[in-house]
């Protein structure tokens, strides 16, 4: 284990990074550099510099950093922008963080001179193939240290006694175990084993931080317009917000009025199925907008182009793939795609639900002189619709000619 001189840790100073930090030292014996990401978690993040600190690791060593609107501008809005939702219900809100903190990582490698990085997602799960695709792709010569595949700590207790016998603080290590594993950040917050691996148990209702139930929300909708310019959403009402601001004002809304619960059962890359729970309000307000305004300003064929790849796409975020050239590729054609997606959209948030109540674009598509069921003053001449079904139709009359319906 010699040959590794200095690694970077994703570190937050919870129990398993902080129990990483000490076994890296006894096992590795190299120099640490520890990484803290703010991307919205809602969690203090200087409690981790004291900890840090408390293991030796130098100060010109530890980073935390503000990544919040590079979050928002550069993962989340490109991923919008195609629609991505896995297996029809899941937003990607864990998956769409990796690459970030992955890319970061390796930065503060580079900087540092460091030969390895290290991260603490178990061998069970995505996060692992996520944060270590990232990394290669980033840095093809980089080592990865994945304490979970290495170490015989594999429960809570046993790293509570690792923390007990190290002097690693662990606050209210000796209280009642927490329920849920958690993860959270400005596009969502997920909620994963305990008594929800059961995927027969419904999730009790005090689990939930962000938003009320639907039977609890208020019995008035709230109205809001939202402003797109090239498929992102610049304002809200008439204000101009940044990315970060547009998301954390729509998880406020949406949450208000039970909007963005989900209880999915998926299928995790690495080949089993998995139950979680999530809430994402602002993220399914954008997906419902999104898709109206494509709906007025988006050619047929391409619309329905972006629909077939969508799951491809999405598929990719997941299994954590972002850094891929293919990737790469659908997000250069989607992001073509977004130039006329400009416009407004009224939607109406009630009791869980997003509905939307308007839309309107300068790039618009829609001809009300066509559409219409009135006179159309010769715009569309409805006997033309005759030789387009007969000429549609004409391999099926072969085919019923032929005995073959």
């Amino acid at each position: 284990m010699s040959d590794v001189k200095k690694v970077v840790l994703a570190y937050s100073g919870g129990l398993d990074t902080s129990v990483i930090l000490k076994w890296l030292q006894d096992v590795y014996h190299c120099e640490i550099v520890t990484f803290t990401a703010d991307l919205g978690q809602g969690e203090e993040l200087e409690p981790a510099r004291g900890k840090a600190l408390k293991f030796g690791i130098k100060p010109e060593n530890i980073f935390i950093e503000d990544l919040r609107e590079e979050f928002v501008r550069d993962f989340v809005f490109p991923m919008f922008r195609a629609n991505a939702i896995y297996e029809g219900e899941y937003l990607l809100g864990t998956s769409i963080a990796r690459p970030l903190i992955a890319k970061r990582q390796i930065e503060i490698a580079v900087q540092t001179g460091a030969d390895a990085v290290s991260h603490g997602a178990t061998g069970k799960g995505n996060d692992q193939v996520r944060f270590e695709l990232g990394a290669y792709a980033l840095k093809p010569d980089i080592k990865i240290i994945a304490p979970w595949r290495e170490w015989d700590l594999l429960s809570r207790e046993k790293l509570l006694a690792y923390a007990e016998q190290h002097g690693i603080p662990v606050e209210m290590k000796r209280g009642a175990k927490s329920p849920y594993s958690m993860d959270a950040n400005l596009l969502h917050i997920s909620y994963e084993g305990g008594v929800m691996e059961d995927p027969w148990s419904e999730p009790d209702e005090a689990m939930w931080r962000w938003s009320v139930s639907p039977e609890q929300a208020p019995n008035q909708p709230r109205v809001i317009e939202l402003s797109y310019r090239n498929g992102d959403i610049v304002a809200i009402d008439g204000e101009a917000l940044t990315p970060a601001a547009v998301l954390t004002r729509l998880n406020q809304l949406g949450g208000e009025h039970g909007i963005g619960r989900a209880d999915i059962v998926e299928n995790r890359y690495v080949g089993m199925k998995s139950r979680g729970c999530y809430e994402t309000p602002g993220g399914t307000i954008m997906l419902k907008a999104h898709r109206a305004m494509e709906s007025l300003t988006l050619d047929r064929e391409v619309a329905h182009l972006k629909d077939d790849l969508m799951p491809r796409y999405a598929a990719l975020v997941y299994n954590g793939y972002w850094w891929s050239p293919e990737r790469k590729l659908l997000q250069t054609m989607i992001d073509t795609s977004q130039a006329p997606v400009n416009g407004v959209v009224r939607v109406k948030l009630y009791k869980g639900n997003v509905i939307i109540a308007g839309r309107k674009s300068d790039d618009s598509l829609f001809d009300m002189n066509i559409a219409t069921f009135e006179d159309d003053a010769g715009a569309y001449d409805q006997k033309d619709a005759g030789g387009f079904i007969k000429l549609n139709a004409l391999r099926m009359r072969i085919a019923a000619l032929k005995g073959r319906r």
